[in-house]
């Protein structure tokens, strides 16, 4: 897929992949809707991106392996902070977007809207 110049491209490029939940693919292989980066004139990788639900679902494992244990496991603080967090992010745009989290940390849907509306009301 690459030449020597193009490793540090594809290492630099590949935590961003990996944080959005993308896959990195040959250039030849891309589809309609996948992004293909140059190096230097030359197409190096091309990357798939997620789904925006297959996203949600990234971005909640993500969350909690920097949290150490499972978001439901969490404080009501904790819990807050990361509905705020995912808020900020975009999570509750896509479809069926709070019952995932909802469902990820153990709360009601009723929970996680008035965990959204106390962040709107202060």
């Amino acid at each position: 897929m690459t030449g020597p110049a193009e490793e540090p491209f594809i290492a630099a490029v590949k935590p961003l992949v990996d944080a959005m939940g993308g896959e990195m693919l040959p250039p030849d292989e891309a589809g309609r809707e996948d992004v293909v980066l140059s190096w230097e004139g030359a197409d190096v990788v091309a990357v798939r991106l997620p789904q925006l639900a297959d996203s949600l679902d990234h971005i909640l494992a993500a969350m909690e392996r920097r949290q150490g244990r499972p978001l439901a496991d969490l404080d009501r603080r904790a819990k807050q902070e990361v509905v705020r967090a995912l808020e900020a992010r975009g999570a509750f745009a896509v479809r069926h977007g709070v019952e995932t989290v909802a469902g990820a940390l153990g709360v009601s849907r009723f929970t996680v809207y008035n965990y959204l509306n106390r962040e709107k009301g202060t």
